[in-house]
């Protein structure tokens, strides 16, 4: 629009200089006459455009599936059984309740006899065995049986006389133990037992000789003897020791500690 109006001043403005000042002023006042009323122009107005209005989404809660727990059935390894040593007797013999000779006898054993062995002692070689034909366990030389199966596997059997029947009469009392040199002399009061049922005494010390401490044991047959005589060294790291039974045919009594003369 603005580029027509020029157009038309810049031609009128020609025209006008050929002409003369009557005819200009008539021109001038044609062209101030004709000149058009400027039209508004329309002024866009920005029309904000409203926002979204933000329509609420309804959360849909899931349905909870409720999963079956699994139990997990474990699987069963088996063990492997552990074979126990067996043995078989090779010659006429005793089993004992305990592991040396000194023990009361438990059982006449014969060969042929057989078992298997449940245990071993630590400071002997004798085997603690089940024998089939018995329906107790008890203790035997190992040179007086034949073994198939491996010793060193068997767990090693702690000693309770306790356990074994029961004594009337307790343990011996009035121990002493006097030194002279390297031998040392045990005595106790005697314990009166009837004839049917007197075993005598068990003994069962630590001794030191040649600076190894030894596990020894003794016993005697009957009540009347009450004295004994042991070799005892200087040189062991752990001191000597001793305990005295009293032995009947049932049991032995609780042991009686004996007061062990240093050397």
């Amino acid at each position: 629009m603005k580029a027509h109006k020029i157009i038309l001043l810049i031609f009128l403005f020609a025209s006008a200089c050929n002409l003369s000042a009557g005819e200009q002023s008539t021109a001038t006042a044609t062209v101030e006459a004709s000149t058009e009323t400027p039209t508004a122009t329309e002024t866009a107005t920005a029309t904000t455009t409203p926002s979204q209005t933000a329509t609420a989404t309804e959360t849909l809660t899931p349905t909870v599936t409720f999963t079956p727990t699994i139990t997990f059935t474990p699987t069963v390894t088996a063990t492997p059984t552990f074979a126990f040593p067996s043995v078989t007797v090779n010659k006429q013999a005793h089993c004992r309740y305990g592991p040396s000779v000194a023990y009361l006898h438990a059982a006449d054993l014969y060969p042929g006899d057989a078992g298997s062995v449940r245990g071993r002692y630590l400071y002997s070689k004798w085997l603690y065995v089940k024998f089939d034909k018995l329906n107790y366990f008890c203790w035997v030389a190992p040179s007086v049986v034949d073994v198939a199966g491996d010793i060193s596997k068997v767990a090693y059997k702690e000693l309770n006389l306790q356990s074994i029947g029961s004594n009337q009469y307790g343990p011996p009392h009035g121990i002493t133990a006097v030194r002279d040199g390297n031998k040392v002399t045990i005595s106790w009061t005697r314990v009166e037992m009837s004839k049917d049922k007197d075993r005598g005494y068990l003994l069962e010390l630590f001794v030191c000789q040649d600076t190894y401490l030894l596990w020894w044991t003794d016993s005697y047959p009957d009540q009347y003897t009450t004295s004994y005589t042991v070799r005892d060294e200087e040189g062991c790291a752990q001191p000597s020791s001793g305990k005295l039974y009293t032995v009947e045919k049932h049991g032995f009594s609780e042991p009686a500690i004996i007061p062990w003369p240093a050397p």
